[in-house]
């Protein structure tokens, strides 16, 4: 097994910063040691937000954002790097998941995007860096997503407790970990994707801070059943989504029949719309003893305040009760990914995303010139 010091990078579709995380990873532990969020340009965000959400661009637009995306990954690795006194030499490899810009598991060619070049990582840290994680998954008939349940497994599955594992990211992903059956996870839908763009172009706020403006509302009940009367929410499970069908447009269109609800209203009414569909997911599953939460989300005291309304008898508290940063859980699952492809292991689970089997996943970029290369 190739043991050593990892960095996982995550970039993740609330766009809120680069989480980069340091760890030290074996066969049998994952010890995390510092981590890091490097900010993501105004401009820069906006350019990801466009294309995620279908605008046209060039080839040469396309060509640079992904550029610069890899260069804003690598500063943030270097930043990382300088606070803890390290040099290229004491990390084994980086695991970069790159920014999804586009996913679309279903129809006659299912594709996926992730944009951030990793040979800027490389030319910038000398670092060995792994990535492209989703896409072999994908060629196996998988959707590609979600990648962290297998992780979730390794670091907190528990021989006697029914638990589930929800990161609420820009999308929210559940991971089933009950004892004596497969692993199983998937998308229930929107996590902070909706509640960031609504603020965004009400107040120009990248997100509702402690869930003050969700407070200060009351939900919509016509509104909430309108949008979970839409057909994605119906789908079985494998199933992943991303910012390419749950944007601002969304949103939109399922406010035409709702021309004058105040601003607040709306917000709260998507806060219910991301606790209902996460805990009718955990409660058709059969319910567990334990719901760990992880992401950005699980920062909003008002998002789990109506998640823990909706799942009374069962615990709903943050990872890092399990030891494990909710702020983090990501990029460190993305570093013990590097690791498993290194250690020419599999990364995926077929239960979870529905692929033929299992596989090493990513791509690797060697850093040059690597010890056997030398003469």
């Amino acid at each position: 097994m190739k043991s050593g010091r990892y960095i996982g990078v995550m970039s993740g579709t609330s766009l809120d910063g680069v989480d980069v995380v340091l760890a030290a990873i074996d066969e049998h532990l994952v010890a995390q040691q510092a981590s890091y969020c490097h900010p993501m340009p105004r401009v820069l965000r906006q350019q990801i937000l466009d294309l995620s959400q279908g605008q046209t661009l060039t080839l040469s637009q396309l060509g640079q954002l992904d550029t610069r995306l890899g260069l804003l990954f690598a500063e943030a690795v270097s930043v990382l790097l300088q606070r803890e006194g390290l040099e290229a030499g004491d990390v084994t490899a980086i695991g970069c998941h790159g920014q999804t810009v586009w996913h679309e598991p279903l129809g006659d060619a299912p594709n996926t995007l992730q944009i951030g070049d990793n040979n800027q990582i490389v030319a910038a840290t000398n670092i060995t860096v792994v990535g492209d994680f989703r896409r072999r998954d994908m060629a196996l008939g998988g959707q590609g997503a979600p990648l962290v349940p297998a992780f979730h497994q390794a670091l907190l599955m528990d021989a006697n407790e029914r638990r589930m594992v929800l990161n609420i990211g820009g999308i929210a992903n559940l991971s089933l970990l009950i004892p004596g059956k497969p692993v199983r996870g998937f998308d229930t839908g929107p996590g902070n994707m909706l509640l960031d763009a609504w603020i965004w172009r009400q107040q120009q706020q990248p997100f509702d801070k402690n869930g003050e403006f969700a407070a200060a509302g009351q939900p919509v009940m016509p509104l909430l059943q309108q949008m979970l009367s839409d057909p994605w929410f119906a789908l079985p499970a494998p199933k992943s989504t991303g910012r390419e069908y749950f944007n601002y447009g969304w949103i939109e269109k399922q406010l035409t029949a709702f021309p004058a609800l105040s601003p607040a209203d709306v917000q709260a009414t998507l806060v219910e719309l991301t606790a209902l569909t996460i805990a009718q997911q955990v409660l058709l599953n059969g319910g567990c003893d334990r719901l760990l939460v992880c992401g950005g989300g699980s920062r909003n005291p008002q998002l789990m305040m109506r998640l823990a309304a909706q799942l009374p008898g069962i615990e709903v508290a943050g990872t890092d009760s399990a030891g494990i940063s909710g702020d983090d859980m990501e990029a460190l699952a993305f570093a013990w990914l590097a690791f498993r492809t290194l250690s020419g292991e599999p990364g995926n689970l077929p239960s979870v995303t529905g692929a033929r089997h299992e596989s090493v996943l990513g791509a690797i970029f060697p850093a040059n010139p690597l010890p056997h290369y030398r003469r």
